[in-house]
């Protein structure tokens, strides 16, 4: 495991109990409505999915919700006790999306909330090719980060309690660009708070042909 995935794992195991106590989708009505959007077109392909960096487990939850077959993935294995703890009727797995244990081909949608912010540049073409092999044909994938074109050094989080993780903030077509150089075709880029102090971009892609 490289040192970013180290130092990244360390942190949120660090700040699991913190985090899960600060984190929910109430009073984000929008946010809610992408995940509904992302459901709708995973139920056009079919198949399960895979929640990739799900942390303790609340928008796995809400997949489940909107009738998703869905399994979450992080890489803290306090965040996986702690979404088993909180969702105990779902399925949550230690695993790193640079090199997801999930078959080739398996799943109709992958979504990755937030959860390539820690990822560095030069590893998000990996990630981006990982999740093309999972997806069936046709399979949808949804990539949600900040926005904005800046590297920012977090060493300390959720309370004041110490971590050690690079913040990246990047413009939408940059993400877009890192999915179609994988062989995905991208159907949409949307923005969230376009005007607060920290924006949100969403890149929705489907699997494209075979490369």
């Amino acid at each position: 495991m490289t040192g970013w995935l180290e130092d990244t794992r360390a942190s949120y195991d660090t700040v699991a109990e913190s985090y899960a106590r600060r984190v929910t989708l109430d009073g984000l009505p929008v946010v809610r409505g992408v995940l509904a959007l992302f459901a709708e077109r995973v139920r056009a392909v079919g198949g399960p999915v895979v929640d990739a960096g799900c942390g303790p487990g609340h928008v796995t939850a809400r997949l489940r919700d909107l009738g998703l077959d869905v399994v979450g993935i992080d890489l803290s294995p306090e965040m996986v006790r702690l979404a088993r703890r909180d969702h105990p009727g779902l399925r949550f797995e230690v695993g790193s999306m640079t090199a997801l244990d999930v078959p080739d081909g398996s799943v109709g949608g992958v979504l990755a909330w937030y959860s390539i912010v820690h990822v560095p540049d030069e590893d998000l073409p990996t990630v981006a090719a990982a999740l093309h092999r999972v997806l069936r044909p046709g399979g949808v994938t949804m990539l949600g980060f900040h926005l904005g074109d800046r590297r920012n050094h977090k060493t300390e989080g959720y309370g004041g309690l110490p971590m050690r993780v690079d913040v990246h903030h990047r413009p939408v077509e940059r993400v877009a660009g890192w999915l179609r150089d994988a062989g995905f075709v991208v159907e949409a880029h949307l923005l969230i708070d376009p005007d607060a102090d920290v924006p949100g971009g969403v890149v929705l892609a489907r699997r494209g042909p075979q490369r």
